[in-house]
């Protein structure tokens, strides 16, 4: 039934859902909202890919990735913004998309946020451990991690440097990286068991992330050579490719693009988890005012400390001495203040832990709700503990598909390929706003995103061109990521699909043409019904 492809889960639906028992409290405001982007945002990205980007992409030019980083967000944060007032219940973009635009693109979204979520923690995950082997040495403990037990097996390296001794995959002599698999396994297990979170203690674990970083700004702040920033951009203000083709800027031997752009391409991961806060509408005060402000604000806040904390990290330390694993760290052993470099380790081993806590959250539960909609096999993904109350199985599933990967891969693939799912998703978000303008215009907008066509539209080509800025295998492994989904999807998911019932009762039931949408202008019209009786 071609329909079914296109059939809108009604907003009845996902309101009925979450009715009564259900029902999440409405207690966050814009404070708490702002805390949560902030808390989700600030992580592996400030503490391991500025090292990552300033020594092989971009050099001191790094502050002004962040800046075009930041602009492709606040494009994609706005109309994140518009959905999430729409549709003012838990899920971010799987839910809006099958609630505005059908099943077909709420799979493909939710396919690729799987993506995102479970690479996005593997990478993560090796930047807690690259932290964990600094911090460890305060306490003589280094002694007791073999280099064999250190890191994965190879390592893929874009330039030559100390620790490159050529371009491409180096083998590292190691076997695997023992503490990132650790950390996913004792994560799992608490995540299996349940774990209490509240908005006070995110708050906590921001201070905390806060006064790290601004204590890197203003001590290493000191330490700044002006002479490390020349030249600004060694690799030049371009960077941009086309499936491997590099259009403007250049190329490194391994034939990945080097520049301003393409250093935006892979801190773009540094922005990843913004988005949280469109996850929490359901949970807000006034969604429509209070999800906008704190998404934002956060943005906002994270794209000065990144600025700040980029030039100093490149003012501190010359370019090729920038180390890929632990940047930020390494470079207060450089100028010789170790007691920083282990406080800096201590804090971002907290923060980290934080944000790796809530990406493998999050995994099992896209999971979760492809499961309930019938998507993916119920009897193990909506499998929820009897005890526990969580879904254990696809818990499991994830912490062994993080550890495999975290344990064996190499940073910089891992980012990669992380990014690529994270803007994908957004050019759709972007596109999706601009379909529901015109097939649904009176719809019931409380947040309007502002100067539309204009704002999707940049957000689309912004997001795009970072795209186009990353190495052409990560465009072969997206692909070969979603031909795989489709499979899934028409083999199983299309054939047990809750709105594949749900569409033949409501035919045989009211007699809807076939071609018909299941989404009435009633449901789009009037999503506040939450809003209307708060607790």
């Amino acid at each position: 039934m071609a329909s079914q492809l296109w059939a809108r889960k009604p907003l009845s639906l996902l309101l009925e859902e979450m009715a009564g028992e259900h029902r999440l409290r409405r207690i966050l405001g814009p404070v708490q909202l702002s805390a949560l982007g902030v808390g989700a945002i600030i992580g592996t990205g400030i503490f391991i890919l500025t090292g990552e980007a300033a020594h092989d992409r971009t050099g001191p030019a790094l502050m002004l990735s962040f800046v075009v980083a930041g602009f492709a967000c606040v494009f994609a944060a706005l109309c994140y913004a518009e959905f999430a007032s729409m549709v003012p219940v838990a899920g971010s973009a799987y839910t809006y998309a099958y609630a505005t635009l059908g099943e077909l693109f709420a799979w493909i979204i939710g396919w690729d946020l799987i993506l995102e979520y479970a690479v996005g923690s593997a990478t993560v995950a090796h930047g807690w451990s690259a932290h964990f082997q600094e911090f460890i040495p305060l306490f003589g403990l280094d002694k007791y991690l073999p280099h064999v037990l250190s890191k994965g097996p190879f390592d893929y390296c874009v330039t030559v440097s100390k620790d490159c001794p050529h371009t491409g995959f180096v083998a590292t002599g190691a076997y695997f990286d023992l503490p990132a698999i650790l950390v996913t396994f004792i994560l799992t297990v608490i995540l299996v068991k349940g774990i209490k979170e509240s908005a006070t203690f995110n708050a906590v674990m921001v201070a905390i992330k806060l006064i790290i970083v601004l204590m890197v700004i203003g001590i290493g702040v000191f330490y700044i050579n002006p002479a490390n920033w020349h030249p600004f951009a060694p690799y030049g203000y371009t960077g941009i490719s086309f499936f491997g083709k590099t259009l403007f800027g250049q190329t490194a031997p391994t034939g990945q693009p080097l520049g301003m752009f393409a250093g935006a391409a892979i801190i773009f991961f540094a922005y990843i988890g913004f988005d949280s806060v469109s996850v929490h509408s359901e949970e807000a005060r006034k969604p429509a005012r209070d999800v906008p402000i704190g998404i934002i604000t956060s943005l906002i806040i994270c794209t000065i400390l990144y600025i700040a904390v980029s030039a100093v990290l490149t003012g501190m330390v010359p370019t090729n001495l920038i180390d890929k694993n632990a940047g930020v760290v390494k470079a207060f052993e450089y100028v010789g203040l170790t007691w920083m470099q282990y406080l800096v380790a201590a804090g971002a081993m907290t923060g980290i832990t934080s944000v790796l806590l809530v990406m493998m959250l999050s995994q099992p539960r896209v999971m979760l709700a492809l499961a309930r909609d019938g998507l993916v096999p119920k009897g193990f993904f909506g499998d929820i503990h009897p005890k526990f109350r969580t879904p254990w199985k696809s818990t499991i599933l994830t912490g062994l598909f993080v550890a495999s990967m975290a344990g064996f891969l190499p940073l910089t693939l891992l980012a990669e390929m992380t990014n690529i799912g994270t803007l994908f998703a957004f050019v759709i978000v972007c596109a999706a706003v601009l379909v529901m303008r015109k097939t649904n215009p009176d719809a019931n907008r409380p947040f309007r995103a502002p100067l539309v066509p204009l704002v999707p539209i940049l957000g689309i080509l912004t997001c795009l061109l970072l795209m186009f800025s990353l190495p052409a295998e990560n465009w072969w492994r997206l692909i070969i990521w979603l031909l795989i989904g489709f499979v899934i999807y028409f083999a199983y998911g299309r054939k047990h699909s809750v709105m594949k019932h749900y569409l033949e009762h409501e035919i045989a039931k009211h007699g809807i043409s076939p071609g018909g949408s299941l989404a009435t202008d009633v449901d789009l019209k009037d999503p506040g019904g939450p809003d209307k009786k708060d607790d």
